[in-house]
């Protein structure tokens, strides 16, 4: 085509374009507005020809830019018919700028006249970097009211006016619709304040009145700052330009200018900005005169708002420039921070949107928070009215919306609101009813169905061409693109179909360009999600990484904006099934393709529900759940919820809740949800309906009001599992309150409701109150921190007194909370009748109730309100009425009252003010009152207790321990007697001139019941008062305590009290403590110390056993923190000497003198009742050891002198003369060498001496040596203790060398090990053996010989052990070689590591080497020992029998010699024991050997091979050897690792040993051929008196068997036959032959599987058997009639009962018990493992020769501990006591410690994991000092904290608080 073509071709297409767009002027202009956003088009209305207003605007459109006129080419082609000839030159030919320019210019010149308008043109000239000019005053006004005015009418062209476009799209304008405004915590109005909603609908006809409620003008010091919050969509934008347009009409009067900026085009200016520069460059500039226009409005800025839309957006942080003033610049962002502070323009007005999430730091604290919560139901149905604007269409859309509650529900949202309206206008008019429930059940599907209505054929490129730069958008944080971002043809698509907006941004002064938005930001991120699921260019990876949940707590920082919201919901619900059929027609590939893309998502999902997320995280995995519409998904997040989930400080929308309750539908388990701060929507409760599976619901909020409270009780009756409500911190007043009232009635399992800080009245206090007996299943009632006065207080008693499920009313201050107890039984609705209800009401009136009304201000005249409400109530468990203002008569009205009120526990007046006539009032009124049992009164403390012990409760359960008697807090009733009552007057100011009307008032107090307990510490009695007082206690009874502490006494008046002791028959303590002003007094059944106070009579009337007398009780008397001089201690002895006996003092002093020492000693004997003497913490000289030493012959009654560290002293007395010797002990007291000869001089004085303790001394070698020169001095019978006194090598070998100078001593041992033992034992008579035991005594080659010389004259020296002596194989050999002895036996034990090492025949050569005869020998590998006993001399035996015994031997050339030295060294061996040996070598020499040395001798009686390896070979050499052995009587072979046919050797073996007494074939593979062989080797012994066969799997039938032989075996004394399987029938078998077995003594069952039915036939036949000694039948379920049968008839020389786990109970343990006491020889009882609970052993005459008792896990608990105590201390011999695994407590620790003293021989008490706590095991130590037994007493795993417990064992080492038991497996004199 030539020029000229070309040229008339497009005059005749622009004459065509201007004519069709002169058709449609409407549409042209909606794309003037959209392409020119800031141009009037008022303008053209001045153009009288439609063409030229044509011309005139395409000119506009063309300077804006080739992409924006391409554009608007596009979209005329796009939207208008235009023939296809013609579309494509329009799209071809003036697509170019060079044609179209030269049509324009034509236009244009044809319309010479026209021109631009200039009403609104903006000032290029920037405004913040002019100087200043003064302006008079009036012109300033003038230029400001045209900038005022210009402002206004710019505002109306830009946010006001009518609709431009098609009359419904998604830009196109609406009528406003207010949200739901609610203000947060206390920013909010005083005239707002009232209602936490604002905007009601059905407040007015005028619904967006409360708009102007934003802003507070009545407060002048109130916050100008507002933030409105709310979620994406819920129209703070649409706010911010309707207060534009109100206030461009004149509505909001109170603001002269009004500037609206949104950060998503401030973020577009790079450069810095002056205020004027903000508000003139970047909005609108005046036409004149800026500087005086903003000189005015700074000086009227208190009528100027600034409106910040977008704050969330906001990237730049705030500035640090504290610059202030006009000419400061910064960011947008840091004008906005100087706004907000102040700093610019100070008194404006300043508001911004954001979304919720984390502020930026420049908004100020004190800034008013308002919350948007979008549209309640009303709101919706204002918003359909005005969108469709006939009335048939409001009703189809209406009732659309109500039939589909999901569709409703995401109406709530503004911006969904508007898009299901469009959905609507375009469904409606061709859809059946209904229908949108399926189309539009998600918010994608909304957005889906939306993008459905354009209908075109390029809709499905465009869509994702358009997605592909909204997501490029989002990853750049980017939402205003420019026309260069966005093609034309995508353009002109988003223009047609409103998905772009278009605005005018101002970057700098001379600069505008025209920016381009996604229409709402959810449309952007829907959209990207439609590019991201069905475009090609997107890999499934790239996919799945934007399915994330976000977390809305980022910091905000300089990054790229947080836009994605919604992104992961619009990719969940695009992966419904429901989407797949759009997604693969937009794709353009087939659905599997489109599925595998869903399937990727929902498996990232399914991962994101297993894990743990915040609140956040998890509504908004909710929602994309919900989205998926896959109920296994749902589920699957359900269950993975925890059982306790919180939201923290996050605001919650409706949908929001919804979405959560929709999952939590698909949950089995309940689920337990707290909502604490989060701000929440006011309706969004309505959503929970039918929500079964909460159990606890709580909300703590104050922005959940009254609406909240209206919403929420529609839902509560529908939440049929709703155990717990909790509405706290909230703003619910009396409307709130009446909807709860009328729900809560209908919740039926409502267990607990809390409504505290709720600022509820009286009225409402009272109303909840009254709805208990509505609520038979409510536990507790909270209603702390709320507002009632004292009348309504009388009211809730009344309330409290009257209902029969209130079982706690307390109230204190602002807190009031009722506690309840549901009745047992629940009402049927069709329940026979009245009658049930009547016996509940009933059952309810029987229980007690407690009312604490603290701090109430309650006054004289309450208090006779109370006291008539507590009379016609129900019994009263406690009534505490402290912290009021009664004062005496109140008290006194309470006090006389108390009589009448039946309380059961306490009555508490604390805190009211009374004084000391108020005192006595009380005291008066006590006397009437029979059921009081303690009185506490302290004035200083205001404290007033009245402690009562009511008969008709019973007070069961574990025993409580009372407090000291210092405490204040007093007594449970329980702890308390009935008969006697206790009354403390403590810190009261009585002095002596009291002391009369004191003991008058006393005496009248107690008229009904006597006094048991005085207290009158912290007064100010003196000498005078107490001198008074002791001469008035014989008026006031028989006490139990009198404390006198802290009444400034002195030691005179303490003298005064020791002689009461002697006139006062129930005084029996006296404990003092000068320092601390201690002064107790106490009765014959208190305990010692804190057992004063600690228990109550019900204790001390188990403690009081018949057969201790008063006269037996010892009398105490305690004197510490005093410094004691010898004329105070002879006053005091002689003041002592009236006291009756036996009695016990303790004093203690910092130091005590050596004459004050022997002062006291002096006066000692002359107290012949006097039994202990202790001095505690008091230190003493260097000389007091030997004054003590002497001090046996001053008082022969002295029978233990024990000093310690020169701190502790303890002397013990008995009360005779007559005693077997004195103990005396010297510990750790740094005694030397120099010390030994004077205090040998003085024990030497002593007649019988028993015991010498000088352990933890200094006397090293030389002190030894010095010692053993005196000991034949010292007669001591007992032992002698030297350990850790430094001894070395050298004191032992000298010790070896003096042993043959002691005739007496018959045991030593001594240890160089850490622990450093050096014991000697003696005893009475000269002894014909000796032991000598040697642990880690190094011995070197040298020592060898003197050792050997030692040993040699040391004749009665039996035998010697050496144990870790560094002896080696050649030393011992040499050792063996010098001990050459005249006559006698000797016998070596030694333990080295090398003897486990060497071998059988390596140590066969070593014991050859002896000089004597070997009769015993016994190795142990394992163990790593050799013991050896040697017979001197040897005695030579004649050629002719040595070569006899040769002759049956098997002589090899290696052993020849080793074998001929055997046959010499063992002619004599009687005993051969082998442990833990391996017999399995390769050539068979220790087999060889071991058989020729069976049959080398000819006196071999007993052969033992246990726990060893054997081979078949090695055991057939040992089978041969035996069969010579005819003198055996005794062979065991225990726990062996034997084949079968190695035990058919054995068996065989024993087929000729006739003369056996014991075997012992323990753990032996009995199977049946072996077991008929052992019958037949029985059958051949008949001088048999021991078989053990223990776990030889040994079953019934073969029992049966066996019992045939054993009938005949009547030689037998032990049966061991334990941990077999006889059960009953191999009982019922051997029940049958006892009778026959007549010299039976031990009979072992244990562990058999027997049952009642064998165990009654065996019970039975044991009466029969009068040898039996030793009885074991544990470890069967033998049961309680087993028992019983045995106890008829037990053996009477019984010695060991043990029947541990026999499943006995609490009658046959008694019964048992019983029988036991028929059996005086009894030494052990083991009940172990047994549930005895009361039924524990009690025995009236006692066991004198018990000396264990095994009573582990058997359930005794506190109570049974008295009954057990009382039976233990008639049971003198005891050495160990096992209670470990039982229910123990402080009382039963308490039991022990009373016995403790009386158990001389007690070694062990284990206590282990019972409940004794810190109180307990002080009182256990305290035993443990006042007896002479030394036991170690084991409490692991006791309640005692681990620094308690270190510090009571450092106090006292007997007390083993270790997992292992550090006491030594056997004692070592044993």
């Amino acid at each position: 085509m030539d020029a000229d073509s070309l040229h008339l071709g497009t005059r005749n297409l622009w004459a065509w374009l201007v004519r069709l767009l002169s058709k449609h002027q409407e549409w042209l202009n909606t794309k003037m507005k959209f392409f020119l956003p800031t141009m009037d088009l008022g303008f053209s209305n001045e153009v009288p020809d439609p063409e030229q207003r044509v011309i005139q605007q395409l000119s506009k459109l063309h300077a804006q830019g080739l992409a924006t006129w391409q554009s608007f080419i596009y979209g005329l082609c796009m939207e208008l018919e235009v023939p296809l000839d013609l579309e494509v030159p329009l799209l071809s030919i003036w697509g170019q700028e060079d044609e179209f320019s030269t049509q324009l210019e034509a236009g244009e010149e044809s319309q010479p006249g026209s021109q631009f308008h200039p009403g609104l043109k903006r000032s290029h000239q920037s405004c913040g970097s002019s100087p200043c000019r003064k302006h008079c005053r009036k012109q300033q006004l003038e230029l400001a009211r045209k900038y005022l005015q210009l402002l206004k009418t710019f505002a109306q062209q830009r946010y006001g006016g009518k609709c431009l476009g098609p009359e419904h799209t998604l830009t196109s304008q609406q009528a406003f619709i207010p949200p739901i405004l609610q203000w947060s915590k206390a920013t909010a109005p005083l005239d707002a304040r009232e209602g936490a909603s604002m905007g009601d609908p059905g407040a007015a006809d005028d619904i967006d009145m409360s708009i102007q409620d934003l802003f507070n003008f009545k407060a002048h010091k109130g916050p100008r700052v507002t933030v409105l919050l709310g979620k994406a969509g819920m129209g703070k934008t649409m706010l911010a330009y309707q207060l534009c347009r109100k206030w461009a009409d004149g509505q909001l009067d109170n603001f002269q200018a009004l500037f609206l900026y949104e950060f998503r085009q401030l973020n577009m200016i790079t450069h810095l900005l002056t205020l004027p520069q903000l508000l003139f460059d970047l909005y609108l500039s005046p036409e004149s005169g800026p500087d005086a226009v903003f000189q005015y409005l700074e000086e009227n800025a208190c009528q100027v708002l600034l409106i910040f839309d977008g704050l969330d957006e906001a990237v730049d942080p705030c500035s640090s420039n504290k610059s202030v003033g006009a000419d400061s610049v910064g960011s947008a962002l840091t004008l906005f921070s100087d706004l907000c502070r102040g700093t610019l323009l100070p008194g404006c007005w300043v508001m911004a949107t954001s979304r919720p999430g984390k502020l930026p730091t420049c908004v100020p604290t004190e800034a008013a928070m308002v919350y948007m919560w979008g549209f309640d139901g009303l709101r919706v149905e204002k918003y359909v009215s005005h969108f469709f604007s006939d009335l048939p269409s409001q009703k189809l859309a209406l009732a659309e919306m109500r039939t589909n509650e999901r569709l409703w529900g995401m109406c709530a949202v503004p911006a969904l609101c508007r898009v299901a309206c469009l959905c609507l206008h375009h469904l409606l008019p061709g859809s059946s009813p209904g229908q949108s429930a399926a189309l539009l059940a998600t918010m994608t599907q909304l957005y889906l169905q939306m993008v459905l209505t354009f209908g075109s054929h390029r809709t499905a490129t465009s869509l994702l061409d358009l997605g592909k730069v909204a997501l490029r958008g989002l990853d750049t944080g980017k939402v205003i693109f420019s026309a260069e971002d966005i093609p034309p043809p995508l353009m002109a698509f988003g223009a047609a179909h409103s998905l772009l907006t278009s605005f005018c941004i101002c970057t700098t002064p001379e600069h505008q360009e025209t920016g381009y938005a996604f229409a709402h930001l959810s449309l952007q991120e829907f959209l990207a999600a439609l590019y991201l699921m069905a475009s090609d260019s997107v890999d499934k990876d790239t996919l799945i990484h934007y399915v994330a949940l976000n977390s809305h707590w980022v910091l905000r920082t300089k990054a790229r904006l947080g836009l994605s919201d919604h992104l992961s919901t619009f990719l969940a619900g695009l992966a419904s099934h429901n989407c797949c059929q759009f997604l693969s027609h937009l794709a353009q590939r087939n659905e599997a393709w489109v599925s595998s893309r869903q399937a990727a998502v929902v498996q990232v999902l399914r991962k994101l529900a297993t894990r743990k997320h915040t609140g956040p995280k998890v509504v908004e995995l909710c929602h994309c759940v919900a989205e998926t519409q896959e109920p296994e998904l749902a589920r699957l997040i359900a269950q993975n919820l925890p059982f306790q989930f919180s939201f923290h400080n996050f605001p919650l929308t409706r949908a929001d809740l919804a979405s959560l309750a929709s999952i939590l539908e698909q949950r089995a388990s309940p689920i337990h949800l707290d909502f604490d701060g989060c701000p929440l929507e006011p309706y969004c409760p309505e959503v929970l309906v039918g929500c079964g599976q909460v159990e606890n619901l709580s909300f703590k909020s104050r922005k959940c009001g009254d609406t909240f409270v209206e919403a929420l009780c529609r839902s509560l009756p529908t939440m049929g599992s709703l155990q717990t409500l909790g509405l706290t911190g909230s703003k619910i007043t009396a409307r709130g309150i009446s909807y709860l009232v009328q729900a809560l009635p209908l919740c039926s399992k409502l267990e607990e409701i809390s409504l505290q800080d709720n600022q509820l009245k009286d009225p409402e206090v009272l109303s909840l109150a009254e709805l208990l007996p509505c609520l038979p299943q409510l536990r507790k009632l909270d209603l702390s921190r709320n507002s009632f006065s004292v009348s309504t207080l009388l009211s809730l008693v009344k309330v409290a007194t009257t209902c029969p499920t209130v079982r706690k009313l307390q109230v204190r201050e602002s807190d009031l909370l009722f506690l309840l107890s549901p009745l047992t039984e629940t009402i049927e609705p069709g329940a026979s009748s009245l009658q049930d209800k009547d016996s509940l009401w009933k059952e309810g009136q029987g229980q007690s109730l407690a009312l604490r009304l603290q701090k109430c201000q309650l006054r004289v005249h309450d208090a006779e309100a109370l006291v008539e409400l507590f009379q016609k109530g129900p019994q009263l468990e406690e009534v505490d009425l402290s912290g009021n203002y009664l004062e005496d008569e109140g008290c006194r009205l309470m006090a006389e009252a108390a009589s009448q009120l039946h309380i059961a526990r306490k009555l508490d007046l604390s805190d009211n003010g009374l004084s000391g006539t108020g005192m006595a009032y009380v005291l008066r009124a006590m006397g009437s009152c029979g059921m009081l049992a303690e009185l506490y009164i302290s004035l200083l403390s205001n404290t007033v207790v009245l402690t009562f012990a009511y008969e008709s409760r019973e007070q069961e359960g574990s025993w409580k321990r009372a407090p000291l008697l210092v405490s204040r807090t007093p007594p449970v009733a329980s702890e308390l007697s009935l008969s006697s009552r206790r009354i403390r007057l403590t810190s009261c100011d009585l002095q002596a001139k009291h002391t009369e009307k004191l003991c008058e008032a006393l005496r009248a107090s107690c008229y009904l019941n006597h006094l048991g307990h005085l207290d009158l510490s912290d007064n100010a009695l003196g000498d005078e008062g107490v001198a008074l007082l002791a001469q008035q206690l014989p008026s006031l009874g028989p006490l139990q305590s009198l404390n006198l502490s802290k009444n400034g006494l002195s030691l005179n008046a303490v003298f005064g009290l020791v002689q009461c002791m002697s006139s006062l028959s129930w005084m029996f303590h006296l404990d003092v403590s000068l320092e601390s002003e201690h002064i107790l007094l106490r009765g014959a059944w208190t305990g010692r110390d804190a057992l004063a106070g600690a228990y109550g009579p019900q204790f001390l009337a188990g403690a009081q056993f018949s057969e201790f007398s008063p006269s037996c009780i010892p009398r105490s008397f305690s004197l510490q923190e005093c410094q004691l001089e010898p004329l105070s201690l002879t006053h005091l002895c002689d003041t002592l000497k009236a006291c009756p006996g036996p009695l016990e003092i303790q004093l203690s002093c910092k130091t005590l003198s050596d004459d004050s020492l022997e002062t006291l000693l002096r006066c000692l004997p002359q107290l012949p009742q006097l039994s202990l003497l202790q001095l505690r913490h008091t230190v003493l000289s260097s000389r007091s050891p030997l004054l003590l030493a002497n001090f046996f012959n001053l008082c022969p009654r002295v029978q233990k002198v024990d000093l310690r560290s020169l701190y502790h002293v303890a002397l013990y007395f008995q009360s005779s003369e007559k005693q077997e010797g004195v103990c005396f002990g010297f510990h750790s007291c740094n005694l030397s060498q120099e010390h030994v000869e004077p205090l040998c001089c003085a024990l030497g004085r002593c007649k019988a001496l028993s015991q010498l303790d000088l352990t933890g001394n200094l006397l090293g070698d030389g002190g030894l040596r010095c010692l053993l020169e005196h000991l034949p001095q010292l007669p001591i019978s007992g032992w002698l203790d030297l350990s850790h006194n430094s001894i070395s090598q050298e004191g032992i070998l000298h010790l070896l060398e003096t042993l043959p100078s002691y005739p007496h001593v018959c045991e030593a041992l001594v240890s160089l090990d850490s622990e450093q033992n050096f014991w000697i034992c003696f005893s009475k008579k000269e002894e014909t053996g000796m032991t000598l035991r040697l642990v880690k005594c190094s011995f070197r080659p040298e020592h060898i010989s003197r050792l050997a010389s030692s040993l040699i004259q040391a004749q009665k020296l039996m035998e010697l052990s050496l144990t870790r002596c560094q002896l080696d194989l050649p030393q011992l050999t040499g050792l063996l070689n010098l001990v050459r002895r005249p006559a006698g036996l000797l016998g070596l034990r030694l333990e080295e590591p090398w003897v486990g090492q060497v071998g059988l025949p390596a140590l066969l050569e070593v014991c050859v080497q002896t000089s004597g005869c070997i009769t015993e020998l016994s190795i142990s590998e394992t163990q790593q020992q050799l013991w050896i006993r040697v017979e001197f001399p040897r005695q030579e035996e004649s050629p002719e029998a040595t070569a006899l015994r040769l002759a049956h031997c098997d002589l090899a050339t290696n052993h020849e010699l080793l074998m001929r030295q055997l046959m010499e060294t063992c002619a004599r061996l009687q005993q051969l024991s082998l442990s833990q040996v391996n017999l399995i070598d390769d050539d068979g020499a220790r087999s060889w050997l071991l058989e020729n040395l069976l049959l080398s001798p000819c006196e071999l009686k007993s052969f033992r091979l246990t726990s060893s390896c054997v081979s078949t070979q090695n055991l057939a050499h040992l089978a041969s050897g035996l069969g010579y052995c005819r003198h055996l009587e005794e062979l065991d072979f225990s726990n062996n690792q034997l084949c079968e046919e190695g035990v058919e050797l054995l068996m065989r073996a024993l087929q000729g040993t006739c003369m056996l007494k014991r075997l012992h074939l323990s753990h032996f593979p009995l199977g049946e051929s072996t077991l008929t062989l052992l019958i037949g080797g029985l059958s051949h012994m008949a001088l048999l008196q021991n078989l053990w066969l223990a776990r030889d799997g040994i079953d019934g039938v073969g029992f049966c068997h066996f019992s045939k032989t054993l009938r005949d075996a009547a030689s037998v004394e032990d049966l061991g036959l334990r941990h077999n399987q006889i059960g009953d029938t191999g009982a019922q078998h051997l029940a049958a032959i006892l009778p026959r077995l007549s010299e039976l003594r031990k009979l072992d069952l244990s562990g058999n599987s027997i049952g009642p039915a064998g165990g009654a036939q065996l019970a039975k036949s044991l009466t029969l058997c009068k040898c039996l000694e030793e009885i074991m039948l544990g470890h069967n379920a033998l049961g309680d009639l087993t028992v019983l049968g045995l106890a008829q008839g037990l053996p009477p020389q019984l010695r060991v009962l043990c029947l541990p786990a026999s499943c006995l109970g609490p009658e046959g343990a008694l019964c048992l018990a019983q029988a036991l006491e028929q059996c005086p020889q009894v030494e052990e009882v083991s009940l172990a493992e047994n549930n005895l609970s009361g039924g524990v052993p009690r025995f009236g005459k006692g066991l004198p020769l018990l000396r264990q008792i095994d009573l582990i896990s058997c359930e005794i608990d506190d109570q049974a501990a008295k009954h057990l105590a009382a039976s233990l201390i008639l049971c003198p011999a005891l050495e160990e006591i096992l209670l470990s695994w039982n229910l123990l407590g402080d009382e039963a620790a308490a039991e022990l410690a009373r016995i403790l003293p009386h158990l001389g021989q007690l070694k062990r008490v284990d206590l282990e994991k019972n409940r004794i706590t810190t109180f307990g095991a002080q009182l256990l130590a305290q035993g443990l000092t006042q007896g002479l037994c030394v036991p170690v007493i084991r409490l692991w795993n006791n309640p005692i904290p681990a620094d308690v417990a270190q510090s009571l064992q450092s106090q006292e080492p007997r007390l083993d608080f270790a997992f292992f038991d550090k006491q030594p497996k056997a004692s070592w004199g044993t």
